[in-house]
């Protein structure tokens, strides 16, 4: 499988500049008090789906031949590379379907219909998902879309990145949430062009562990999904994420779900944003790491901002960290 490039990234950039605006890179004096570090948030939670796989959807999208288009396409989430995916190809013209666990958000699930995909639920967990996707796909004759193996979606959403070190050169970190390790992945693929000197950390529950453990052991694992984080919940690592993780990563970090759910809380506070469970990751781990990271400037990546029902109760539940 091809490793996407920084040149792959820049071509990416033009196609997606007419589509999507920049996202705003925020500072807030009360994130700096609570943790001790000179913050900025890369508010990727303002996309048109509400996290930053759009742009690897809109890319993938446009990279397809038109025999590809015209076969359809079938990709598999937990929601917000569903959501990518379905308006990538609703903007194409391409017919989409998506596989989602049973049950899902219904703040997703309704969104992927309303982008006139069809929505198929299936299994449990993600990894389960998964695998029906692929028997689908095979069965129609769709272009299966990984959830992470894919050039053109890192690629894309490597865009993200070109606009970070942009806005705030000379970053000493940055702290990204990983579920299938697409943004880690690309931000240390950025990182290593524009910004040598800038670590970059991905961060995933300890409730999920797949990308955590392949990273650290070297090789694809599996490992148990149970976080309620939606865009953290995968049980294996990905080949291509990984390959990239390992060639550019810093370091990887766990945060506890409760640690995610103090975050969300103390973004709704001090920065006035809604993030769901992945959208907070990055923060929390700033929060439980606060020796570490004290006094330096760190950006923290919030993405998405597709908080469930039970989630937006929760935050209005319990007092806020910080």
């Amino acid at each position: 499988m091809r490793l996407p490039t920084i040149t792959d990234v820049l071509h990416a950039r033009q196609l997606l500049r007419p589509l999507l605006s920049p996202t705003p890179l925020s500072a807030y004096p009360a994130l700096d008090a609570a943790t001790g570090a000179k913050v900025r948030v890369k508010h990727e939670n303002v996309q048109p789906t509400g996290a930053f796989k759009v742009r690897g959807g809109l890319n993938l999208l446009a990279s397809l031949d038109p025999a590809e288009r015209a076969r359809g396409v079938l990709g598999y989430s937990t929601g917000n590379h569903a959501q990518s995916l379905a308006y990538a190809a609703a903007h194409h013209g391409v017919p989409c379907t998506i596989v989602m666990p049973e049950r899902p958000n219904p703040a997703k699930a309704r969104a992927v219909r309303d982008l006139g995909a069809e929505l198929i639920e299936y299994g449990e967990r993600f990894d389960e998902s998964r695998a029906h996707a692929e028997t689908v796909a095979a069965e129609r004759g769709m272009r299966l879309v990984s959830a992470a193996n894919e050039p053109a979606i890192i690629a894309g959403v490597a865009t993200a990145y070109v606009e970070l070190f942009e806005q705030a050169p000379g970053l000493d970190v940055v702290l990204v949430p990983a579920g299938s390790g697409t943004g880690a992945a690309a931000a240390a693929l950025v990182a290593a062009a524009l910004a040598p000197d800038c670590e970059v950390i991905a961060v995933q529950s300890s409730a999920a562990p797949a990308a955590h453990d392949s990273w650290r052991a070297g090789e694809l694992v599996d490992r148990p999904n149970r976080t309620a984080a939606e865009g953290l919940a995968t049980g294996s690592g990905f080949a291509l994420t990984q390959r990239l993780l390992r060639a550019g990563l810093t370091d990887f970090l766990l945060v506890e779900d409760a640690e995610i759910a103090r975050a969300q809380r103390l973004f709704l506070r001090a920065a006035h944003t809604v993030a769901e469970g992945a959208g907070a990751a990055a923060l929390a781990a700033l929060v439980a790491n606060r020796d570490r990271f004290a006094g330096r400037s760190v950006a923290v990546v919030c993405s998405g901002g597709n908080a469930s029902e039970a989630e937006l109760n929760s935050m209005g539940r319990a007092a806020p960290i910080g």
